[in-house]
C-alpha cells in the first residue's frame, strides 16, 4: 500500500515535471520570436533583404558622423553598399583617405541657423541620427541645444525634405518623466520626433557604448574596462558596442516593417547586430 502511494506521487511528480518542461520550452520559443529577436528563418533571408534594398536605390543621411556611432554607421553603410547615394550632414567637412569615401556628399550647415540649410535635407530616402554631445562638454544648455533643438530640428526638415524612415539613436532609459537631465531630454525628443508622423520611426535606446573614442573621456575609459570585466550575459544587458549598434540599425533598415513607431532596447540591438553572425 505505501509503495503503491510512493509510486502514485512519484508519477504525479514527473508528470508535473514535464509539464513545466513543456511549458518553459514553449515560452522559450516565444520569447525568441518577440521583437528584436533573430530567428534562423531572419538570419537566413538578410542577404536577401539587403540584395532587394539595394535594388530600391535609396538615399541616406547621417547626422553626426563626426561622433563615434555616426563614423562607424557611414562605414558600415559603405562596406554594405545598401544606398545609391550617401550625404553626412555636419557642422564641419570631414577628411577622409580611403578610396571607399569619394563618393560621399557632404553637407556643411551651421546647427544654430538650419532653416538656411533646409535644402540639405532634400530628397533622402532613410535618415540617421547620431547627433549628441554630452552636459560635461557642452554645459546643461549646450547639451539640451544640441541633443534636443538640434535634433528635432533637423528631424523637421528631414520630414519636410521627404525622408520616409527616421532613425534616432536615443538611450537606454530615456524618459522625458525623468530627474535626470540626459534622460529626460532624450525621453522628450523621442516623443517629439514621433509628432512629426514619419512613415517609418525608428528609436534605438543602447546601454553603455564601448568604443574607442577618438577623443579622449578617462571616466568612459573606466567605464568600458569595469563592463570589460563583467559576466557576458549582465554586460550585455547593459551594455553594447558602437558597432553593434550600427549594424543593428542597418539590419533594421532593411528588413520591411508596418510599425509607424518602433523602440529597440539594448537587448534587441544586439540580437539585431548579430543577427547574421556578423
Amino acid at each position: 500500500m505505501r509503495w503503491s502511494k510512493s509510486l502514485s506521487a512519484g508519477a504525479a511528480v514527473a508528470a508535473v515535471a514535464a509539464l513545466v518542461t513543456a511549458l518553459l520550452l514553449l515560452w522559450c520559443e516565444d520569447a525568441g520570436q518577440g521583437t528584436g529577436s533573430s530567428s534562423m528563418a531572419e538570419t537566413a533571408t538578410l542577404p536577401k533583404l539587403r540584395e532587394d534594398f539595394r535594388m530600391q536605390n535609396k538615399s541616406v543621411f547621417i547626422l553626426g558622423a563626426s561622433g563615434e556611432t555616426g563614423r562607424v554607421l557611414l562605414k558600415e553603410i559603405l562596406e554594405q553598399s545598401l544606398f545609391s547615394k550617401v550625404t553626412i550632414i555636419g557642422r564641419r567637412k570631414l577628411t577622409f583617405d580611403e578610396e571607399a569615401y569619394k563618393n560621399v556628399n557632404q553637407e556643411v550647415v551651421d546647427f544654430e541657423k538650419l532653416d538656411d540649410y533646409a535644402s540639405a535635407f532634400q530628397g533622402h530616402d532613410v535618415g540617421f541620427c547620431c547627433l549628441g554631445t554630452t552636459r560635461a562638454r557642452a554645459g546643461a544648455e549646450g547639451f539640451v541645444r544640441v541633443d534636443r533643438d538640434y535634433v528635432l530640428k533637423s528631424a523637421e526638415l528631414a520630414k519636410a525634405g521627404g525622408c520616409k524612415h527616421f532613425n534616432l539613436q536615443s538611450s537606454k532609459g530615456a524618459d522625458k518623466s525623468s530627474s535626470f537631465l540626459y534622460l529626460q531630454v532624450k525621453g522628450e525628443v523621442e516623443d517629439r520626433v514621433e509628432e512629426l508622423k514619419f512613415d517609418r520611426y525608428s528609436i534605438f535606446r543602447p546601454g553603455v557604448l564601448l568604443c574607442d573614442r577618438q577623443e579622449s573621456r578617462p571616466t568612459e575609459w573606466l567605464v568600458r574596462k569595469f563592463f570589460g570585466c563583467l559576466p557576458a550575459s549582465w554586460a550585455n544587458e547593459h551594455s553594447v558596442p558602437v558597432v553593434t549598434v550600427c549594424r543593428a540599425m542597418l539590419n533594421n533598415a532593411v528588413r520591411p516593417s508596418d510599425k509607424k513607431r518602433e523602440v529597440v532596447d539594448n537587448t534587441a540591438i544586439h540580437s539585431l547586430g548579430k543577427a547574421d553572425g556578423s
